[in-house]
């Protein structure tokens, strides 16, 4: 793609935009193949440009020629996958993958949207931009986490532009932006420090007043929780409101008690103990991932961007495992590609050292005191806890919506998109109306 092909749309109105939108997508229907080393060159201002992914065969057989190539661990000394992935199962998945997957599919189906890049502080932003067809839309940008991407995401955005084709009403619907974050996907790799929630969320504010949006609301799960709520605590320019599926509503004295490994508060309700003994589980057996990246992503960053079955055992293993149980194979390995080809493990796990010490569930970490904004919050039950309502409350003043579900986990638009999608309309239906 030639990067001075480009194609303005700064504070349009409806029409013109639209005109703008439509002639970017037959640009990059157009557009020549891209190579993952050519995503970071130069952009042109504050321009938005058309985005078109085509992967080279090359990289492709360079991929599975290394994961066949592999040498691979002894077999772990236990019975389940307490010491991580088990080396049989785990090697099944990696053959599926050298020989069974195709990359081209989720290629074809990122280039069926419309996908563009613009540069704000310094870094290129993909981003995913699909309007509805329905009037009176209201904008919504979603922030996915680590270790998913955009592939967390593409499952919501029909049900969220076309509620009537989802069970929903017009005045339902969303006009979606999904933005890769920075380091992550087809976003530039950063080559400045800084890039946390805060700097995000300040990018995300300039991305959505650059597609002419004055109203809009924001949604993340993961790191997508710190960065919506970063801007609702900047009040960023025509935000109404934020939804967020993992939020931080630990208090400071349960977050002391899990810091020095003591008993639960005598004080805590039954579903807050509930909460405190997840809480408890995961930052004990679960949370070394975030120690390493959090201290030294450059020493693991080497062998994520030398191994794919390296890169894939790390992600595979997160949280006990959770993507592999929640979610089909080859969605997974849509997301390890995605990684792989954009060789951005490294990058994408710097967000970590970024935020060391500043806890994504703890409410006094992110500042939810300084959140004026209405705040919606969905308890999905697989979450690594479940919020009770009282937390919720106390960490968040104006707390517009909290719903329990019955299903769904910690990658919730991913495992459970049209109940995703349901909590959205009903979570923002009151914001409509600010």
């Amino acid at each position: 793609m030639n990067p001075s092909r480009t194609v303005k749309v700064m504070n349009p109105d409806r029409r013109q935009f639209l005109r703008a939108t439509t002639a970017s997508i037959a640009v990059t229907t157009a557009a020549a193949s891209l190579l993952p080393s050519q995503l970071f060159a130069a952009s042109a201002g504050d321009a938005i440009r058309p985005f078109h992914v085509s992967i080279p065969e090359s990289q492709l057989a360079d991929l599975r020629r290394r994961i066949a190539e592999t040498r691979w661990p002894d077999q772990e000394t236990v019975n389940d996958g307490s010491q991580g992935p088990q080396l049989a199962k785990f090697q099944e998945v990696m053959r599926h993958w050298s020989t069974g997957y195709d990359w081209r599919k989720v290629e074809a189906r990122l280039n069926a949207l419309p996908m563009f890049l613009t540069e704000i502080d310094g870094a290129d932003i993909h981003f995913i931009h699909v309007r509805s067809k329905h009037e009176n839309a209201l904008p919504l940008i979603v922030t996915h986490g680590w270790p998913g991407s955009i592939i967390e995401q593409l499952k919501i955005i029909d049900p969220l532009t076309n509620p009537t084709a989802h069970g929903g009403s017009a005045s339902d619907a969303f006009h979606v932006v999904i933005p890769s974050m920075p380091g992550f996907g087809f976003s530039s790799r950063p080559k400045d420090k800084g890039w946390g929630p805060d700097r995000i969320a300040r990018a995300w504010a300039e991305l959505m007043k650059r597609l002419g949006y004055t109203r809009y609301v924001a949604q993340g799960g993961d790191w997508g929780s710190p960065v919506s709520s970063a801007m609702a605590r900047q009040q960023s320019a025509g935000l109404l409101g934020i939804h967020i599926n993992l939020p931080a509503t630990v208090p400071t004295d349960v977050a002391m008690a899990l810091a020095g490994g003591g008993p639960a508060p005598a004080e805590l309700s039954e579903k807050e103990r509930a909460a405190f003994a997840s809480l408890d589980t995961f930052f004990k057996k679960y949370m070394a991932y975030g120690a390493i990246m959090g201290t030294r992503p450059q020493a693991i960053g080497y062998g994520l961007a030398d191994s794919p079955v390296g890169l894939a055992a790390w992600i595979f293993d997160y949280n006990n495992g959770e993507l592999a149980r929640r979610l089909n194979r080859d969605d997974v390995l849509d997301n390890i590609t995605l990684y792989w080809l954009t060789n951005t493990a490294t990058s994408a796990a710097r967000i970590y050292w970024e935020t060391a010490g500043q806890s994504i569930v703890l409410a006094s970490a992110q500042r939810t005191s300084e959140i004026s904004l209405p705040v919606a919050i969905t308890v999905f039950p697989g979450e690594v806890y479940r919020t009770p309502e009282t937390w919720a409350r106390r960490a968040y003043r104006n707390l517009a919506y909290f719903n329990e579900v019955d299903k769904g986990g910690h990658f919730a638009a991913w495992e459970q998109p049209e109940l995703f999608s349901q909590e959205m309309r009903a979570a923002f239906r009151s914001m409509r109306q600010s």
